[in-house]
Parts: structure tokens; C-alpha cells; sequence
């Protein structure tokens, strides 16, 4: 086996397909293209990694095929991906596009999600074949470039470590963060500054952490980090378990940057998707949840006022003044920063 590359060799080299479809300019808009295809990739290889096992069992993969379509509970995610080979990759079924590829890739994702009902909204939000003023945003030619570029690198069960892939997926927020002109700072807090803060706290094993504008899950990451350091504590199973699939639980209100946040937290190996991690989509804002958590770790949104947008009856976009009338607030106001103080 080809041993991988450091974790930050296979960030910069992502990164470098990324740039190399239309420059480093261009590429942190293709990041709402690049992060659902490493997902997916993962998604993937770790199907392989299940099905070869019952392969062993039953004979072949053909048959192991068959088995887990009847039975789709024998793997975690079930993948309606078949190649023509059935001993070839099942990522090979979209390395192996020629034609219309944007729409085929849609297709595919929206046909995992539909098997996966826990994946909706998290690989099929983003369309492939999008067109801006009758041009396709991602061409087949760089969309096949990009693919074949993810495919060289494996990211299964026993390739690389879990925290190796979701640093992969870490560094290319970051990128987008730093090369976005505006916005990206709301909902990606620079790495640094969260690990200080993590390290002020210091949160312990087995308590409860909350972000209640969680972003792409920065904050959680940090304090898992934190927590299983070997030099900080020595866990044991439950500890590991607890932390795994209890001990975070967040809000995010852009859907995008939700999708963004679950996808970084299975990719560090932070619940399953399907249970353990709760990033809730509701406004954190709007009221007490009733429920209570051992540590806060946030950093709320930028800007002073809290708004919401709408469409006039002349069909503009127009904002207005959010104002949260909660009972357990000791001031009503539209500052943004001041109701998240109070709210945390």
C-alpha cells in the first residue's frame, strides 16, 4: 500500500485542484463543489470497506452487491452506485463519467440521499450542472478534472486516520475563509483563536458543550481535540463513547454552512450523521430551549443588529430590524451581540 501523505501535503494538493480549475482567484466559490465530492468520496470508500468482508463470506462482490441492496442495514450507508465491473471501486461509477457529467454527479447524490434519508440535505443541495446567465458555473471538463484529482487519494477505514481527512476538510474552509472577501468570517472563526479559547476553558470529559452559532463546527472540533489528547486525559470507553456522540450540540441557521458542519464533524469521526451529533437549524435566538449545558464555547455572528430579509411587493430584497422578546432577557433589543450574551 502507497503510503499517504501528511495531512497538510493532502490539504495543499486538494487545494491545488481546486486552484488549477480556473485559478487561485476563482477557486474558494468551488468549494460548495469540492467539499460534497470528498464527502462523497468518503461515502464511498467506506462502503468498499464494509462490503468486502461480506464479499469474503458470500463469494464475490456481485453477490455482495445483491446482498446489501436487499438489506441495505448491513452497511451504514447504503450507496445505489453499481460499476459495470462489480470488483472496480464504487467511486468508479462517477470517476468513470464522459458525458453530461455535471447532471450525472447531481443524479448520483440525489439518488444517496433518497436511500439515505439522514444524508438529505447534506450531499444534495448542490447542483452540478448549474448554469449564471445560460453558462454552466463548473464545466464537465473541469468538473472530470476535479474528480480525477479526488480520486487518487483513497480515504477509507484503514487509508488515513479520521482527523487526517477531516484536516483535509478543515483546510479548505479555511482557504475559502481567507480568500472570501467578505462574509466567511461568519461562520468560520480562525483556528488559532479558537484553540486559545478551548485552551482557557479546558472542558473536561463527560459534560455537555454548546455553540449556539456553531458555523462549520470549529469550536467542537478544538475541544475534541482538547479532550482526547493523551497529555490532557486518559478516557476510557464510555468517556470515548459520550464524546463521540453526546457531548456536542449546536445551532446553525445558513443551511449551507449547516451541511458544512455536518459534514466536518463525520469526517473528524464526531457522531455517525445518523445519531450523536445535534446541530439543530433552528435561530438559537428565539427562545430558551430549556436546555443546559456545562460549557459555551461561540463566537456569534459579526454585526450589530439583528435583521431579516424579504421580498417587497415590488419583488426587492429589503432587511428589517429582528428584535427578540424573550421573558429570561433583561433587555429587548436588536443588538445582535448583546442577545447572544444574554441568550448564552
Amino acid at each position: 500500500m502507497t503510503k499517504e501523505l501528511p495531512s497538510k501535503s493532502l490539504e495543499s494538493w486538494i487545494w491545488d485542484a481546486a486552484c488549477s480549475i480556473r485559478g487561485a482567484k476563482d477557486a474558494p466559490k468551488y468549494k460548495d463543489y469540492i467539499l460534497p465530492l470528498i464527502f462523497t468520496k468518503r461515502l464511498c470508500d467506506v462502503f468498499d470497506d464494509e462490503l468486502n468482508p461480506i464479499a469474503q463470506q458470500v463469494g464475490s462482490r456481485k453477490k455482495a452487491f445483491q446482498l446489501v441492496e436487499a438489506d441495505p442495514k448491513l452497511v451504514r450507508f447504503y450507496l445505489p452506485l453499481i460499476p459495470d465491473d462489480p470488483e472496480q471501486p464504487v467511486w468508479s461509477v462517477i470517476r468513470k463519467l464522459s458525458d453530461r457529467i455535471g447532471e450525472a454527479v447531481t443524479t448520483h447524490m440525489r439518488a444517496i440521499a433518497r436511500e439515505n434519508p439522514l444524508l438529505q440535505g447534506i450531499i444534495d443541495r448542490v447542483d452540478f450542472n448549474a448554469t449564471t446567465h445560460g453558462q454552466r458555473d463548473l464545466n464537465d471538463d473541469r468538473l472530470s478534472n476535479l474528480i480525477e484529482a479526488i480520486s487518487t487519494k483513497r480515504l477509507g477505514l484503514e487509508d488515513v486516520e479520521a482527523d487526517v481527512k477531516g484536516d483535509i476538510y478543515e483546510g479548505l474552509l479555511e482557504k475559502n475563509a481567507e480568500d472570501t472577501k467578505s462574509g466567511a468570517g461568519q461562520y468560520f472563526t480562525p483556528r488559532a483563536l479558537i484553540r486559545a479559547m478551548v485552551e482557557c476553558v479546558r472542558p473536561e470529559p463527560g459534560k455537555l458543550i454548546a455553540d449556539p452559532a456553531c458555523g462549520t463546527g470549529g469550536f467542537f472540533l478544538a475541544a475534541y481535540d482538547f479532550i482526547t489528547n493523551p497529555k490532557n486525559f486518559q478516557l476510557d470507553k464510555q468517556q470515548k463513547a459520550f464524546l463521540k456522540h453526546e457531548a456536542f450540540h449546536g445551532n446553525e441557521i445558513v443551511a449551507n454552512t449547516r451541511r458544512l458542519c455536518l459534514m466536518n464533524m463525520f469526517l473528524h469521526n464526531i457522531g455517525e450523521i445518523d445519531g450523536g451529533v445535534s446541530i439543530s437549524p433552528n435561530d438559537s435566538l428565539v427562545a430558551d430551549a430549556g436546555k443546559r449545558f456545562d460549557y459555551v464555547l461561540a463566537n456569534p455572528p459579526f454585526g450589530k443588529k439583528s435583521s431579516m430579509s424579504f421580498t417587497n411587493e415590488e419583488g426587492e430584497q429589503k432587511k428589517d430590524s429582528l428584535t427578540y422578546n424573550r421573558q429570561d432577557f433583561w433587555a429587548t433589543t436588536s443588538n445582535k451581540q448583546l442577545n447572544f450574551v444574554q441568550h448564552i
